[in-house]
């Protein structure tokens, strides 16, 4: 399943910013709950003051006629029985105790209950109204400064993190900078980036330099055994010239001693050519020329028909379109030779048809078992991380070198779903 990745910088802003929201969001409500409390604590004491004050007055004077001035507004009924019609349903419900946000009479009140020892209730109630009204005016600022000091902090947590994650994004680049065919590099680190970024830089430069160590013996070994190889070479090239100066031999002998000639001089320029892959590829485009690309093809695909012999597999040439490429013969001779060598190796009776298009595709059609999409896929997967052995110097060595070269290696089913269609794409080395 595919997943966005996102930075570290967005990580830390976005954890932040939530972490912010979250704990400013526990504060208000913190706030609101003390305010809540506060204000009933205020409330109850106010009414204590005032239904105290009442009850007081009328114990010393009788005839006392309690005025609440619009604000306060008494209510007196007996608690087991119905209520008198001036008594509002909201507070005739109302238990003994102190009850806030009531609303009668088209306004929010405050109300105190208490009952006396001769079962009377008495409900004082308090209009806050204009309480209300105000609390929400002297909140609205409070909720504006919150929302803005989010805000800023959103920026603030924002710059903060892309400069905390700087030494991070340097390293990077100082990374992606290395170059795979240099040695002695190493990750440098600025002077503010901190120690666990150091800790990963130091093993890193670790690797970098035992990767050193290991190129240089790989470097050794590729100098020794081009040597060991050359050496043998030299020796049949020799035996050869010696032998094709002899008189007396048949043509048939002529003609091998031509092909082994020939073959040496390939082999030799092999070697030389996966020596110089092996220290510098981009130097095998130094060695390109302008070649015939049909003349060999039809070469290699005549020299390979002799592996088709005692099998019921023919090798079909043609038809071959006259082009001209610009590409390191000995380069083009292993590649096709090597895909050739494939297709014939695992087909076991039918034709095998060698083909080139005037866009200089070479098309290698072969009816082996042929492969599933899925297989094709595996297979591009071991050439990708050079596992391939099946074949000579190897697919994932023909892909390497067609990397190099701008060619392109595809591998498809043949049309019908038996066997394989292989096709060499040198439009890239085109002589225009």
């Amino acid at each position: 399943m595919f997943r966005v990745r996102t930075s570290l910088a967005r990580q830390i802003s976005l954890g932040l910013v939530i972490y912010g929201v979250l704990l400013s969001a526990a504060l208000f409500a913190h706030g609101l709950l003390v305010n809540e409390q506060v204000e009933r604590m205020v409330w109850q004491a106010r009414l204590d003051a005032e239904m105290d004050a009442i009850f007081s007055r009328e114990r010393h004077d009788p005839g006392y006629s309690w005025d609440g001035g619009g604000t306060f507004d008494l209510f007196r009924f007996h608690a087991s029985r119905p209520a008198p019609a001036d008594v509002p349903a909201e507070v005739a419900v109302l238990s003994p105790g102190l009850h806030d946000e009531i609303r009668f009479e088209g306004r929010e009140w405050v109300a105190l209950v208490r009952d006396d020892s001769n079962g009377v209730r008495h409900a004082l109630a308090l209009d806050i109204e204009g309480f209300e009204a105000m609390e929400w005016v002297l909140l609205r600022p409070v909720i504006g400064s919150s929302i803005m000091a989010m805000l800023l902090l959103s920026v603030a947590v924002f710059f903060g993190a892309r400069l905390l994650t700087l030494p991070l994004r340097s390293m990077a680049s100082r990374i992606a900078a290395l170059a795979p065919d240099r040695r002695g590099q190493r990750v440098d680190l600025p002077a503010y980036a901190s120690t666990e970024l150091k800790v990963i830089a130091d093993a890193l430069n670790d690797y970098l330099a035992r990767n050193d160590r290991f190129v240089e013996r790989e470097r050794a070994f590729i100098d020794s055994a081009s040597h060991e190889l050359r050496t043998p070479l030299t020796v049949i090239r020799g035996a050869v010239q010696v032998a094709r100066t002899a008189s007396g031999e048949s043509e048939e002998v002529r003609y091998q001693l031509r092909r082994i000639a020939r073959t040496t001089a390939e082999m030799e320029e092999l070697v030389a050519m996966l020596l110089v892959l092996a220290r510098d590829p981009m130097r095998i485009r130094d060695t390109a020329e302008s070649i015939q690309l049909d003349e060999i093809v039809e070469s290699i695909a005549s020299d390979h028909q002799v592996l088709c012999e005692g099998r019921a597999l023919r090798l079909v040439i043609g038809p071959l379109v006259p082009c001209t490429v610009v590409a390191p013969e000995a380069v083009v001779r292993v590649a096709v030779g090597n895909l050739l060598r494939n297709a014939i190796e695992h087909s076991d009776q039918g034709s095998i048809h060698v083909l080139l298009g005037a866009d200089a595709v070479m098309e290698i059609r072969d009816p082996g078992h042929g492969m599933t999409p899925e297989e094709i896929s595996a297979l591009y997967a071991r050439i990708a991380r050079g596992e391939d052995r099946g074949g000579g110097i190897g697919l994932a060595l023909i892909a390497r070198l067609s990397e190099h070269l701008g060619w392109q290696l595809d591998i498809q089913p043949a049309p019908g779903g038996r066997g394989t269609r292989v096709c060499l794409d040198f439009s890239a080395a085109l002589n225009t």
